[in-house]
């Protein structure tokens, strides 16, 4: 089953879902939002978001604009350092691709 959020993720807090995990709000810097499954934020991500981290390797993570500290599918992550400017504040999903982490813009 999925975990809903609708309120926004504070600072200092940290979410987990032993499923998928929805959010409809923002994820501030500095909070955690943590899924055995895929994670889906509809709006603005701008803390750490780990999916799959029970090691489920076709988990994926999306979002509406990417602004994250961490990124990570299954524990292979990158950092705020490692992302694109091209692919900051976009429309992205994130997932494993022959153990490399792709962050890929959404139509």
């Amino acid at each position: 089953p999925a975990m809903l959020v609708t309120q926004p993720v504070r600072s200092g807090q940290r979410i987990y879902a032993s499923g998928d995990l929805v959010i409809l709000a923002q994820v501030s810097a500095g909070a955690e939002i943590m899924a055995e499954g895929n994670i889906h934020v509809y709006n603005t991500l701008r803390g750490r978001a780990l999916a799959g981290v029970q090691g489920d390797t076709a988990a994926r993570l999306f979002c509406l604009d990417l602004q994250a500290e961490l990124v990570s599918v299954a524990g292979v992550y990158k950092t705020s350092e490692d992302l694109k400017d091209t692919i900051s504040r976009k429309r992205v999903q994130v997932f494993l691709q022959e153990q490399a982490l792709i962050i890929a813009e959404l139509g």
